[in-house]
């Protein structure tokens, strides 16, 4: 078995030639500032500001008349304080051949599962970068082949991915990092391959007037580690990131009925610990044109539940979150999302705030806050509970 390098350099190799024709170029280069509110509770975390610059590019090429293409998504990050914060990834390199019933993609790339806004509980194929952001939206790619076999009654994705990415998790400067830190270098595996272990998935989607419906099974290595407590030879503690092997099944269903959006989340998961069950599900109700303007507000709620309760690896395992979205609908694209995520057994609570204005054609100013309230030592967040932080980040689009 080849290492992830290995398959990376035979890939780009298979692609040069294609690359050499024309394509289009697009993408992105930002600055970002972050100021934290409150000291560090480490004190080797010894920054309240914190800079860095990020360049996405994408590449896209097709031929055949549309029927095949290739895609390249290359990501840096280069990082003021956390020299793990500062990394290279590739977040796509697919080839794509498209059939009347079926469609081949082989490569790197990102897939989405799921539907509800505060925690994306079903989404399981790429591994989560978490230096980038807490919110866990932002992914590595992941090597994969990925058929997907197209009829009337439905659609059916096979995923073979012959290589596991590990965790980023902050490093010991880094800020949003668990107390004590957790040590990537010290990862342990269940599988005897490790890294090389093959995962396989499947996954159903189909629309049944209103409804989407998504069905899903996983096996392979867990994208979430469990966390081990530690201490090295001089005394230090720390923590280990321990990589099982699970079986998880999944639906998401989505409907519309009018202005209001249901959406659902629920997998049993096997294989890490003891197994469980977890849900997530709310709604989105949408007021058009509020005030007779051309504002549309969206008010949005939902209820995570994890059955392992303070056992869960994440804050979503007894909590009730609400929010609203605000659309100005103007021509620069500005909009604003807050929510509050409460904790039902420890009475914890999240605040967020994103929004977003396009300043001219090409460049892009985003506003983001994170705060945390009342977070007790049993929580996993009290990890971070002196991490509240405001960020802005202006990006030049091409």
């Amino acid at each position: 078995m080849r290492t992830y390098k290995q398959y990376l350099f035979l890939f780009l190799i298979a692609s040069t030639s294609t690359l050499s024709y024309a394509g289009e170029w697009s993408g992105f280069a930002g600055l970002e500032f972050r100021g934290f509110n409150q000291t560090a509770q480490d004190t080797r975390q010894d920054h309240d500001t914190n800079f860095s610059f990020v360049f996405e590019p994408e590449y896209f090429h097709e031929w055949d008349d549309g029927d095949q293409s290739i895609a390249f998504v290359p990501y840096v990050r280069v990082d003021e304080n956390d020299n793990e914060r500062t990394h290279f990834d590739i977040r796509e390199l697919t080839y794509l051949k498209v059939a009347e019933r079926w469609e081949l993609r082989l490569g790197i790339r990102k897939v989405f599962w799921g539907v509800t806004e505060f925690q994306h509980l079903v989404d399981i194929i790429n591994q989560t970068d978490l230096v980038e952001n807490l919110d866990t939206e932002d992914k590595l790619g992941q090597p994969m082949m990925n058929l997907a076999l197209i009829n009337d009654w439905g659609t059916v994705d096979l995923f073979v991915m012959p290589y596991f990415r590990e965790r980023n998790f902050p490093g010991t400067s880094g800020r949003l990092r668990s107390i004590p830190e957790t040590r990537q270098d010290r990862s342990q595996f269940e599988s005897a391959a490790k890294e090389k272990h093959i995962d396989l998935a499947a996954r159903y989607t189909h629309y049944i007037g209103d409804w989407d419906i998504g069905l899903a099974h996983f096996y392979g290595t867990s994208r979430e580690p469990r966390l081990l407590f530690s201490i090295d030879s001089g005394g230090n503690p720390f923590i280990i990131p321990f990589y099982d092997i699970i079986n998880q099944t999944s639906v998401d269903i989505q409907t519309t009925k009018g202005n209001m959006l249901w959406k659902f989340e629920a997998l049993h998961r096997s294989g890490q610990g003891t197994t469980y069950n977890a849900l997530a599900g709310g709604f989105e109700y949408t007021f058009v044109g509020i005030m007779d303007t051309a504002l549309d507000l969206g008010v949005l709620s939902e209820y995570h539940y994890d059955d392992r309760d303070e056992l869960s690896m994440n804050i979503f395992e007894d909590d009730i979150a609400i929010g609203a979205r605000l659309a100005f609908n103007d021509v620069q694209s500005s909009e604003a999302l807050v929510g509050v995520v409460w904790d039902r057994d420890n009475g914890g609570k999240f605040f967020n705030i994103e929004a977003s204005r396009r300043l001219g054609d090409s460049w892009l100013l985003e506003l983001q806050g994170r705060f945390f309230f009342n977070q007790k030592r049993s929580d996993l967040a009290f990890f971070v509970s002196r991490d509240d932080y405001t960020e802005l980040f202006l990006t030049y689009n091409f």
